[in-house]
């Protein structure tokens, strides 16, 4: 009979009453404790990794350690990312702050590009003209751009699928040089801070390696560092939307459908949760931005019940069956080229 009450008690758009759901579940309460513990864990797994970095002094052993940075430089990566959604903080400062630390100073990220151009990607998820994100820039992500394609991005988008994953190995080196060039741009806020704590993450980074590592060590180690980091990367958030419909000018969704229809959920239990910092559950995501990434797996039946309710398609698979949609997307929208 509650439940029954409830139901009848919602109003509004259908997203109005898919949030109200989730507002009576309390899933869009804040956990600090949660975060006290995972920002705990990867920061003590951060300061061992280096005490174990200086301890182990010149070895080819090193290359173990630069294997555990690239999986702890993607799990810093991922607190920036609620940070920046204010999953962990409310306010602005707070997150800025920390996000600061994180991102710009731990990873070598700039905080303000990321967030400026995530936000962007959220508002419009896989829209050819207004997500970032699928900007033909090397890759291409749907016919009409592979035919309009010129330079590099034609030359990789004939075989782009079979490019994809050697590419990733560069993304970590991209997201340095990304932060690096929003520096040059005036509608980055806070440049003076960005510009410091980046040049001394590349400062202290470079010195440690030079310091403790030969030239050669110190080359192979920052090669596997940044290469597995990117593939971490790119696996990690490739899955959400890469191969999901593309949304061309001028085509108009509300708010659900638009990030429901673009959106993948990764299954896979707790270690794809953790490995993915609860970006395995897209959707969910994508529909409650603020939401703390523990309440995503508690919001995944709510949200599904609900788009079976309106009959929305809701997409979910395991994880390389995500690696392999993505793929052939790739490779199909690149059709073009080759002929």
């Amino acid at each position: 009979m509650t439940t029954n009450s409830a139901v009848l008690t919602e109003t509004g758009s259908d997203f109005a009453r898919l949030s109200q759901r989730i507002t009576r579940a309390g899933l869009l309460k804040r956990r600090p404790g949660y975060y006290t513990a995972r920002i705990g864990i990867i920061g003590g797994l951060y300061a061992a990794g280096l005490v174990t970095f200086f301890l182990l002094g010149s070895s080819w052993w090193q290359l173990l350690v630069a294997a555990f940075f690239a999986i702890l430089f993607g799990q810093v990566a991922l607190v920036s990312h609620d940070l920046a959604h204010r999953q962990v903080f409310r306010t602005r400062r707070p997150s800025q702050l920390a996000g600061w630390i994180a991102g710009n100073l731990g990873v070598g990220m700039s905080y303000g590009w990321w967030m400026d151009k995530h936000t962007r990607h959220h508002a419009n998820p896989n829209h050819e003209e207004l997500d970032p994100d699928v900007d033909p820039d090397i890759l291409v992500w749907s016919e009409d751009q592979a035919r309009s394609s010129k330079g590099i991005a034609r030359f990789f988008g004939r075989w782009q699928a079979f490019w994809f994953y050697p590419l990733l190995t560069l993304e970590g080196l991209n997201l340095h040089v990304s932060g690096f060039r929003a520096l040059f741009n005036p509608k980055l806020k806070h440049r003076g801070v960005e510009a410091t704590l980046l040049i001394a993450h590349v400062v202290l980074y470079v010195t440690a390696l030079l310091v403790v590592l030969t030239p050669l060590q110190a080359l192979v180690f920052f090669a596997v560092h940044q290469g597995l980091w990117g593939i971490y990367m790119g696996s990690v958030f490739a899955p959400g939307h890469k191969g999901m419909p593309m949304l061309k000018p001028g085509e108009k969704l509300d708010f659900l459908r638009r990030q429901v229809l673009t959106t993948r959920n990764v299954r896979g239990g707790r270690f794809v949760d953790n490995a993915m910092g609860g970006l395995n559950y897209q959707i969910e995501h994508h529909l409650f931005p603020s939401m703390p990434s523990p309440h995503l797996r508690r919001a995944q039946p709510i949200v599904r019940e609900y788009c079976a309710e309106l009959g929305l398609p809701y997409h979910e698979t395991g994880l390389i069956a995500s690696w392999a949609e993505a793929l052939r997307h790739l490779h199909r929208v690149g059709a073009p080229i080759r002929e």
